[in-house]
């Protein structure tokens, strides 16, 4: 069944870049968007963005014009490039996948921590 790994969290300074990626596996039913949420202890699940399968991105309102989101079809990975960091942005990152049947899955999320 499907399966999200997420890799690249760790911690940065305020101003520091990060790069995530996911990579799905365990399906071969089309992809019809890929993106990112992050948590924050004791807050709800924020959205960050999204990709569909088009390329058409959506981006959360704290973190247009600093995140990238991108993938890369052939290698079934989606990647978020986080750049400007703030502290504002520590939180679980958690990657997530919708499929044609309009089924979503959620990977294990991975820790990102931006000091100042």
């Amino acid at each position: 069944q499907e399966r999200l790994v997420e890799s690249g969290g760790g911690s940065v300074q305020a101003g520091g870049s990060l790069r995530l990626s996911c990579e799905a596996s365990g399906s071969r039913l089309s992809v019809n968007a890929m993106g990112w949420y992050r948590q924050a202890p004791g807050k709800q699940r924020e959205f960050v963005a999204r990709i569909n399968r088009d390329g058409m991105t959506n981006y959360g309102d704290s973190v247009k014009g600093r995140f990238t989101i991108s993938r890369d079809n052939a290698k079934n990975m989606v990647h978020l490039q986080m750049d400007s960091l703030k502290a504002e942005d520590t939180a679980v990152y958690y990657c997530n996948i919708e499929r044609n049947t309009g089924r979503q899955s959620w990977g294990q999320g991975t820790q990102v921590t931006v000091s100042s």
